[in-house]
């Protein structure tokens, strides 16, 4: 998975909702089982992006802290 191509979003300095919003609206151009790595600061959106991932059937494969934030790698629903 390492090499895997993913595409990369910064949504640093975005408070909620428009981490959550931003990342469904990308996620809509990508085709099935495509990774998008997300890094925001939010605070809520260790709740808001687990939670979306749910709602939208889409596999969040990672959420990890990073400096000042998070950093989530979900995999689009095939």
């Amino acid at each position: 998975m390492p090499d895997e191509a993913r595409v990369v979003y910064d949504l640093r300095g975005l408070k909620c909702p428009l981490p959550v919003l931003k990342t469904r609206k990308r996620m809509a151009t990508l085709g099935p089982g495509a990774l998008i790595e997300v890094t925001t600061t939010d605070p809520l959106a260790v709740i808001d992006i687990p939670h979306f991932c749910n709602e939208d059937g889409h596999r969040l494969e990672e959420a990890i802290p990073i400096e000042g934030g998070h950093r989530f790698l979900i995999r689009k629903r095939a």
